[in-house]
């Protein structure tokens, strides 16, 4: 088991032992299992998906860190979400308007581009996390 904590500057959004971990890093995606080597990595926003008592629950997270020594999985990040706590026609709403925004601007600076390139990339994550899972519910989707 792996001691597994995910925090936000606002909160504490999961604190429990599980079974593994799966995180979306700037290199790519990882497990990370009892006993994994040492490892530290930055995170893109994506999905994470977390193994306790044999069941998966899925968590929309917008960036951060992760740190991993001696069976501890620490993820600090920018925000954190539950799949069940994410409203699907909100986040919806919330990318359109991202990419109007992107569409829209003509002349927009590399800071302002890789701002609103980020809330899609955010939104995104949290709509692929929150259609997960509303399908493994057998909730209808709109």
């Amino acid at each position: 088991m792996l001691k597994f904590k995910i925090v936000t500057p606002e909160k504490t959004v999961f604190e429990e032992q599980v079974e593994q971990a799966t995180l979306t890093t700037s290199s790519g995606q990882i497990t990370i299992l009892p006993n994994h080597v040492n490892y530290i990595a930055s995170l893109i926003p994506g999905e994470a998906m977390i193994k306790k008592d044999g069941k998966e629950i899925y968590l929309s997270i917008s960036g951060g860190f992760i740190e991993f020594n001696s069976n501890t999985l620490t993820v600090l990040a920018d925000t954190a979400e539950r799949a069940d706590e994410i409203d699907l026609v909100r986040a919806e709403e919330a990318r359109k308007k991202a990419e109007e925004l992107k569409n829209k601007t003509i002349s927009m600076n590399e800071e302002e581009y890789a701002r609103v390139a980020v809330a899609i990339q955010k939104e995104s994550a949290r709509i692929s996390v929150a259609k997960k899972h509303h399908t493994k519910r057998g909730l209808k989707m709109e």
